[in-house]
Parts: C-alpha cells; structure tokens; sequence
C-alpha cells in the first residue's frame, strides 16, 4: 500500500505474504517469551527475540492485551492445524497424539497468563475460551479416534475430558520448580495405550 492509499476510506487489503510472516515471527517470539517468563514479560525481551524494535510490536498490538489475544489466537490455530499434520507426517497415531499433547502443554502456559490480564473483560474472556473449545476439541477427537482406532489406545476418553485434566495438571506448575507438569502429562497418555 502506497501512502496515497492510507485513510482513503477504502476497505483494508488482506495483507501481504511477507506482512503476515513477519505478524506470525512477531507472534511466536512473544509465545516463546510468554512460555518462559510470563506474560507480564517485558516488551523489549518480545521485541528482540523477534528481531525488531519495541515500536513495531506497538504499532501491531497497542496494548499487552492485544498482544496476549493475538498469541493466544495464534497458538490456537497452529495447534489446530498441527493435528492433522502430526497424523500424516508421524510413524503412529499414537506418536502424533503425544506430539500433539506437546504443543498443547506450551500452549497452555500462554493460556493461563491470558485469565489475568483480561479478567476485567469477562466477555472477551468466555469468546476467546468458546474459539479455543470450538477449534481444539476436535481436533483431538480426530488424534483419539486414529490411535483408538489403530488398537493403540483405549477407546473410552473423550477429547473434552483429556484436555481438561491437562490443563488442569498445567495449574500453576510454572510456579513451582518441584513440580513437572509435562511429566505428569506425559504419564497420562503413556496410560492411555493398550497392553
């Protein structure tokens, strides 16, 4: 867009190849530092684990809660196509559900900084958490249903109930250095295969 273009009252175009691969950069370095320090986590550690200035973030995402919605968003939908990606490219079903169960893990770090910071947004809070239900619980069901469907694990859990008892044993687990959540995860679904 040229700057003769700009408040000419025309609708946006979709942005650029390039526009959206630096937003999705931009993205994953502030889900990154998010995972690690929280997301209270300063600016400027986002803005350089990006590879730009604090400015750009700004210019993108004028408040940390536009920031936070944007990652959490973002994470959602590379959980979401992860799934059936995981399915192709693993050597088992099975193998692509844990893989799977892994990315959810490092998203949920991001999901529970997200509560706090719009807890004063009630709405947008219950909006963001039906998106997240509407897009991830299926996509689970699909890895379930392939590894059940393989005789690798048992065919009695739904998707909801898992993902609900992980993010349950991600609570707080960023907190306390004695306590591995991912380990007990991972415990979980070595529970679920069959003999």
């Amino acid at each position: 867009m040229n700057d003769g273009d700009r408040g000419s009252g025309r609708a946006a175009r979709p942005k650029r190849a390039d526009a959206r691969r630096n937003e999705e950069t931009l993205l994953d370095a502030a889900a990154s530092i998010f995972v690690r320090s929280g997301v209270e986590a300063p600016i400027r550690d986002i803005a350089a684990e990006a590879g730009v200035g604090t400015a750009t973030i700004y210019r993108h995402f004028p408040t940390r809660a536009d920031l936070i919605i944007a990652v959490y968003r973002h994470q959602v939908e590379a959980c979401a196509e992860a799934g059936p990606a995981l399915l192709a490219s693993s050597a088992t079903p099975y193998a692509a559900l844990g893989r799977w169960i892994n990315l959810f893990v490092d998203f949920l770090a991001t999901k529970h900084g997200l509560a706090a910071v719009l807890q004063s947004d009630n709405t947008g809070f219950e909006t963001l958490h039906a998106y997240f239900l509407d897009r991830l619980v299926p996509v689970c069901a699909r890895l379930l249903d392939a590894a059940a469907g393989s005789g690798e694990i048992r065919s009695d859990l739904e998707a909801y109930e898992l993902m609900r008892g992980i993010g349950n044993l991600c609570i707080g687990a960023e907190h306390d250095p004695r306590y591995d959540a991912r380990r007990l995860v991972a415990l979980v679904i070595a529970g679920l295969r069959l003999p």
